[in-house]
């Protein structure tokens, strides 16, 4: 079967570019929207510029140019957002292009992480995020345009090698701070993996329409668990400290507006369990089910790399 020709918006960014080599991977035409402010980033422009070496190719417009974003859309079957949250709302233009365009296959919104759908009840400020993630589904559905979107959970690169410490990528080397009891299963997802996922599913049938999770087995740890798999790779034995959740929630009023954001976000994660304490409906499917021959990256592979 001949491979959909897929535009990537947001090709810069830290999944955009892992999305970019996975089509290209993957054999499929790929496009680039190439926005003019990327001229003034020179790391970023040498990026796209690499893959154009690769194959891939550069279509220059503007989110705020309606007729060029039309004829970007008109060249490809399938568009993938990977904008990131500042962006969110300018996704609404691209659904304004792709519904004039009308050639559309399939548009995956930039998402990535929790399914917002399960997220009405998010503490603030975060839930104004998932709040209008979910009036683009709204626009997406309401314009008739088909649609994946994808639930990444906790791409590893945040959320693994740091034992989910809040502050920095980077492993603890005394002492780690333990949500709750530390018990709560998360789900973690190596980047590269989300990628090899998302470009799998736009020509796949059985993803039309529906939100794809990503649930690797083995990646479905707790933070203790987590906490272990370190400790045994680097020998070191961590001073671990519990955190009550009333403690953590009281911490967040002394936090500035970003830092409630994330604060609000990993108590949804780790003292919740949001990521996977429900069930997939038929309105949705689990990645490693349809693919079980992507070999993905377990964490104590991924966290090798830190040692």
């Amino acid at each position: 079967m001949e491979k959909s020709k897929v535009l990537v918006v947001g090709g810069t960014g830290f999944i955009g570019r892992r999305l970019i080599a996975a089509s290209l991977a993957q054999g499929h035409p790929t496009f680039i929207l190439m926005r003019p402010e990327i001229g003034l980033d020179v790391d970023k422009l040498q990026t796209l510029l690499s893959f154009k070496a690769k194959g891939a190719r550069l279509v220059e417009a503007s989110l705020d140019d309606h007729a060029g974003l039309v004829a970007a859309v008109k060249q490809v079957d399938v568009v993938v957002s990977a904008l990131s949250g500042t962006h969110i709302r300018s996704q609404h233009k691209l659904v304004e292009a792709i519904k004039e365009a009308g050639n559309v296959k399939r548009f995956l919104p930039s998402e990535f992480g929790t399914d917002p759908s399960r997220m009405g009840h998010a503490l603030e400020p975060g839930r104004a995020i998932f709040n209008e993630k979910m009036e683009l589904r709204r626009a997406i559905e309401a314009a008739s345009i088909p649609h994946t979107y994808i639930s990444a959970n906790c791409f590893a690169a945040y959320f693994c090698p740091n034992l989910a410490q809040i502050g920095t990528l980077l492993p603890p080397k005394d002492k780690v701070r333990v949500y709750g009891d530390g018990n709560v299963k998360v789900i973690f997802v190596d980047e590269d993996d989300a990628a090899t996922y998302t470009i799998k599913s736009l020509d796949d049938p059985r993803t039309l329409n529906k939100t794809i999770y990503l649930r690797p087995p083995e990646n479905i740890l707790s933070q203790n668990d987590l906490i272990a798999k370190w400790e045994k790779l680097s020998g070191n034995v961590l001073e671990k400290i519990f955190i009550p959740v009333d403690e953590f929630l009281s911490s967040m009023k002394d936090m500035d507006f970003g830092g409630q954001i994330v604060m609000g976000h990993f108590y949804h994660f780790f003292y919740e369990g949001c990521l996977s304490n429900f069930d997939i409906g038929e309105d949705g499917a689990e990645a490693t089910l349809l693919w079980p021959d992507v070999a993905y990256t377990r964490m104590d592979d991924y966290m090798k790399r830190y040692l």
